[in-house]
């Protein structure tokens, strides 16, 4: 009997470029995968479906961000928040910074390496499970 595939992850990332690249390094190492362009769109999914962990940019489009996210799933699934990863260009901004200390996410800086992100993928989130 095979093991049953993981939920999907989500990706949080509006920028097509970065969510093409996120996504085909994550497919090919056997994870599903559903993007969410916008905070807002990503809590709709959050409420609507189940994930095996979030990937997010820590800033998006809206008035909802990746650290919103975060405090979202700590207060409605905090066993997801444990299984979140940033992305940001941008730690030296002192509000990103400062999020990225509060929440204790872990977080990986752009430009990035596909094993840079696998290995934080599967350190934080688990192993893909492969039909």
């Amino acid at each position: 009997m095979t093991e049953a595939p993981n939920p999907p992850l989500l990706l949080i990332e509006d920028e097509p470029s970065v969510a093409a690249y996120v996504r085909a390094a994550l497919e090919r190492n056997g994870y599903a995968v559903q993007r969410a362009e916008t905070g807002v769109a990503a809590l709709e999914m959050l409420k609507a479906g189940s994930f095996l962990g979030v990937i997010t940019d820590m800033r998006t489009p809206g008035d909802i961000d990746g650290a919103d996210v975060y405090d979202w799933l700590a207060q409605h699934q905090p066993a997801l928040s444990k299984k979140l990863v940033f992305i940001t260009g941008d730690t030296v901004n002192e509000e990103t910074a400062r999020a990225l200390e509060r929440t204790g996410a872990p977080f990986i800086e752009k430009p990035f390496r596909v094993t840079q992100l696998l290995d934080v993928v599967r350190q934080i989130i688990g192993e893909a499970k492969v039909k």
